[in-house]
């Protein structure tokens, strides 16, 4: 079974007429997990099926003792989405999804709270730093008035998408998801892609479409990664002259 959002999205209407040949394709499924990609620069495809080919996709346990950290998107007159991860010893665990399209910040702080993340850290895009014209109030310290810790994660400068991109190609061996929860998210990653000018044949950086949501704030989660320090090597000493 194909994705039906997919099939009506993405194979006809926004992308013209079906009857023309188009860039886009979709990809079979693979162990049940169905993906809409595209035929040239789908940035996360390969990721994926090398993440469900190793096991990595499927269901991924909370640890009760460990953080929460969610990961946010901001969308005001489009959609808002938030991953939320625990960072088990050198492991990302993916724990669950959430997009919202023009639902005012109490819709989303209050699912946070309904699935138990009320305690969570929320990492922000750096426009949450930004205040808003008419109440001069940033994003962020909305947020923190409820009740969160609140990182607004500092802007990568030009090319930050790809920055984003790359960041999160490389640290993806590490991401394990629990699919039940997070398949919403898996379709966005496995559909973003690159606007692709076919007249100049280059690339133009990410598309940003319905699946940008959600790849942006993943990606988020990558560029403010610190990988676990290793614990200092304990050195055996002969103590054996000790009395």
């Amino acid at each position: 079974m194909t994705d039906k959002r997919s099939i009506e999205s993405f194979g006809g209407g926004k992308f013209g007429d079906r009857s023309k040949p188009t860039n886009i394709q979709l990809m079979l499924p693979i162990k049940c997990l169905h993906y809409a990609t595209v035929l040239t620069g789908a940035y996360y495809a390969a990721s994926l099926t090398a993440a469900r080919s190793e096991g990595r996709i499927g269901k991924v346990a909370r640890d009760p003792l460990l953080p929460i950290k969610a990961f946010w998107d901001i969308g005001v007159r489009d959609a808002t989405a938030i991953w939320i991860v625990q960072y088990v010893g050198r492991e990302i665990r993916v724990l669950d999804y959430y997009e919202a399209v023009r639902q005012p910040l109490a819709t989303h702080l209050e699912w946070l709270r309904s699935k138990g993340y009320g305690s969570a850290e929320c990492f922000l895009p750096h426009d949450a730093s930004q205040e808003d014209a008419l109440t001069a109030i940033r994003f962020e310290d909305h947020i923190r008035s409820a009740g969160f810790d609140v990182t607004t994660v500092p802007n990568q400068g030009k090319g930050a998408a790809l920055k984003r991109v790359e960041a999160t190609r490389r640290l993806f061996p590490a991401f394990w998801f629990n699919e039940p929860t997070c398949s919403p998210g898996l379709d966005a990653l496995g559909w973003y892609h690159e606007k692709y000018d076919e007249a100049r044949n280059i690339g133009l950086g990410p598309e940003h479409d319905w699946s940008s949501h959600g790849a942006d704030a993943f990606g988020l989660i990558s560029v403010s990664y610190e990988e676990p320090r290793k614990p200092l090597a304990y050195e055996h000493r002969d103590l054996s002259w000790v009395v």
